[in-house]
């Protein structure tokens, strides 16, 4: 089975404020609150994908990780990354401009504070989400 094809898209802000928002879909915590936008591609199916997740203020993402290597980017708002499967002292700010990597089974914790946070998340489908603890799934 080949690979989807990236295609040419241009977008701009007001463009992606009329995207469809879901709470839940391929590759996102399922944490209530949060709004998912796929800018590109569809992280379900094989292929790269582009989403934009708008996280609001004061939200926690459980310990949790995916299959697929993926980077993103904050857009706004400062999100609060740590990798591991439990909480620790190494959590980093980071604001908006700021870049991450999310490894390919490597578990990670976010967080925002007092102010939302908007980020882009790029990765290779097809994509899912695993909890660190099963307990800890919005989910289920």
């Amino acid at each position: 089975m080949g690979s989807a094809a990236l295609q040419p898209q241009r977008l701009t802000q007001a463009e992606i404020a009329q995207l469809p928002a879901t709470g839940a879909g391929s590759g996102t915590s399922g944490v209530e609150g949060i709004r998912t936008h796929v800018l590109s591609g569809d992280p379900s199916r094989e292929g790269p994908y582009t989403i934009m997740l708008s996280v609001p203020a004061n939200t926690r993402i459980a310990a949790h990780r995916h299959k697929d290597d993926r980077v993103a980017t904050i857009v706004s708002g400062t999100w609060n990354f740590v990798y591991g499967p439990v909480a620790g002292e190494d959590t980093k700010a980071l604001g908006s401009g700021s870049f991450y990597t999310e490894p390919a089974g490597v578990s990670h914790f976010a967080r925002t504070g007092a102010e939302p946070v908007v980020l882009y998340i790029h990765g290779i489908g097809p994509t899912d989400t695993e909890y660190a603890a099963a307990s800890a799934d919005p989910r289920r």
